[in-house]
């Protein structure tokens, strides 16, 4: 149920009635016609710009329109008042039947409260973390990972189809390092010293896949030169490696659906393939490049290359996929691996890369609209950098990793659910400063602990309710006489529970996860509010003594803020707090 829309409906047909009264034009188009809070909750429950925006194409004046909308409203049961404001904006009160009818609403659908059918199945491919399988996860690679995984829920929870992918940069030079880091440790398990030169990845976590490649292998690789093993431990690291990533990824209750190879495009004719279907459309040409912008360097000289007109779908320069001397460039796997999403059939692609791609967005988006013939829109959302800190300190790096706090640090410093919501308390695009002893304070200024104590504070009102032997089981309270909730302070809360699913597709739409998180703080925030009211006012108390009826009412509305925030904190990732110690 979405109250927004069921009111932009209402306001739908009274213009529709105009046009029939010969009030409006017949031909006018209604899509900007809008319906949503007012800025000031002083003015109203809902305003609508109908008249703002119809008033150019109808060729009236607003407040002409809004006043004669504003009678049509106002006949309808669920509207107690329509009132015009400045030029021709239409302030709208509900009746407080519409409020106490949501929370029947969220306690008859649970958490399905809010979910939409915006998506209508439409298949989404969400690719997020895709690290290079040469280290444990860090703490960036962990906000793209929430970030990512909760926009992937959002989708799927606002109608979308939705596929969890994940790229294996498996097919660069990083690969070859790896192997040759993991042989100094198969070198170090063997009883020699490990020789770990600059370039090398120094991290313990290597030491296990040196111990493992003594047991497969014992002391035959010692003697051998670098081009016969090199091929072998490239790919048992490799292997040993992404399930690392893959138990990082499950410390943090991320789950992929997909797992895919880059090396799986070399030699088999893919990239030449995708670079073929450019060629086909007049995109792929021999040329040299301009100099880049501002100071040239020294090593820089002018040559051939085969490049991709990229400048014809919204890039600043044309971008070369293949060197001068027949090797591919870094963006020609890119394109190829983009040519396969786009081959199997979805509606949209979105890439959650970290703030250092930020380059790459716009040649990415050229390759995927050329690919698509602009028919598959790709977003890329870059997520901002994490900085830690620990008693007033910037957090130390981890020697487990060598050079970078990981993942599991996080993780086993404040849980799995903190992580999660923390992450999410900025927008993606937006520095955001982690602090572990912040966010374990209870107290309002941590989000987290406020969300979480609000879902608690409900649960230990049911608990109490059944204790004092008051039924108040989900269809119990919904079939309560919600009338009893009438207290400005009650609809507030009430209100705010109505801009639930309004919210999910905002969020959705924008892919914008974080705003969850903000509806959430928010929504706690009221209710908060309100049990702090029922200290000094018995009668907003939650369970009244010897009335069970206007109990049973007064817990459908906790009831339904929990239902919401178990829903909102579901797509977060987050385990709704049953009580807090």
């Amino acid at each position: 149920m979405n109250l927004f829309s069921e009111i932009r409906g209402l306001v739908l047909d009274a213009l529709q009635q105009m046009q029939s009264e010969g009030a409006l034009p017949e031909d006018l188009n209604f899509d900007n016609v809008t319906v949503e809070p007012p800025r000031d909750p002083a003015h109203g429950d809902m305003a609508t710009n109908a008249a703002m925006v119809l008033a150019k194409p109808a060729n009236l004046k607003p407040r002409d329109i809004a006043e004669a909308l504003a009678g049509k409203l106002a006949a309808d049961d669920r509207i107690t008042s329509a009132e015009v404001a400045g030029p021709g904006f239409l302030n709208l009160r509900l009746a407080p039947s519409v409020w106490q009818g949501i929370l029947s609403a969220i306690l008859s659908e649970g958490t399905d409260y809010g979910r939409s059918g915006m998506g209508q199945r439409q298949r989404v491919n969400v690719e997020y973390v895709s690290a290079n399988p040469t280290g444990p996860l860090h703490v960036g690679h962990t906000r793209g990972a929430v970030f990512g995984d909760a926009l992937a829920s959002l989708l799927d929870y606002a109608g979308y189809d939705v596929t969890r992918e994940y790229y294996i940069n498996d097919g660069g030079a990083q690969v070859d390092v790896l192997a040759r880091s993991a042989y100094e440790r198969y070198r170090e398990a063997n009883g020699l010293s490990p020789e770990i030169a600059e370039g090398l990845y120094p991290g313990d976590y290597l030491i296990p896949i040196g111990e493992a490649l003594k047991e497969k292998y014992g002391a035959t690789l010692l003697d051998r030169p670098e081009e016969e093993w090199l091929s072998e431990v490239r790919e048992f690291a490799t292997e040993r490696m992404m399930d690392l990533i893959r138990e990082d990824l499950a410390q943090l209750g991320v789950t992929m659906d997909v797992f895919f190879s880059e090396k799986s495009l070399y030699g088999t004719g893919r990239i030449e393939a995708a670079l073929a279907a450019l060629d086909d459309k007049g995109l792929i040409y021999e040329g040299v490049l301009e100099p880049p912008k501002g100071k040239t360097p020294e090593d820089w000289e002018p040559r051939e290359q085969t490049l991709f007109k990229s400048t014809e779908h919204g890039d600043d320069v044309d971008r070369p996929v293949k060197k001068s001397d027949g090797s591919w460039t870094y963006f020609a796997p890119d394109i190829a691996y983009h040519y396969d999403k786009v081959s199997r059939g979805y509606d949209a692609l979105i890439d959650v890369f970290g703030a250092d791609h930020g380059g790459y967005v716009k040649r990415m988006k050229a390759a995927v609209s050329a690919l698509s013939d602009g028919k598959v829109p790709l977003d890329i959302k870059l997520t901002q950098l994490v900085k830690l800190w620990k008693n007033g300190e910037p957090f130390k790096m981890s020697k487990r990793a060598g050079n970078f706090v990981t993942l599991r640090d996080v993780v086993d410093q404040v849980g799995p659910d903190v992580t999660r919501f923390v992450m999410l308390t900025r927008k993606n695009d937006a520095p955001l400063d982690f602090d572990f002893d912040k966010v374990l304070e209870q107290s309002r200024e941590n989000p987290v602990f406020y969300v979480q104590y609000a879902h608690a504070r409900v649960m230990s009102v049911l608990r109490r309710a059944a204790e004092a032997g008051i039924d108040a089981d989900e269809a119990t309270l919904a079939a309560a006489d919600l009338s009893k909730i009438d207290h400005e302070a009650e609809l507030a809360v009430a209100r705010k529970l109505t801009e639930w699913p309004r919210l999910v597709e905002i969020a959705a739409r924008t892919h914008e996860p974080h705003r969850v998180a903000f509806y959430l703080y928010e929504l706690a925030g009221d209710f908060h509010a309100l049990w702090n009211r029922g200290n000094d006012e018995t009668s907003l108390r939650f369970l009244q003594d010897g009335d069970a009826a206007t109990s049973q009412s007064k817990m459908a509305l906790a009831r339904a803020v929990a239902v919401v925030i178990s829903a909102g904190l579901g797509i977060l990732g987050v385990t709704p707090a049953q009580e807090m110690r």
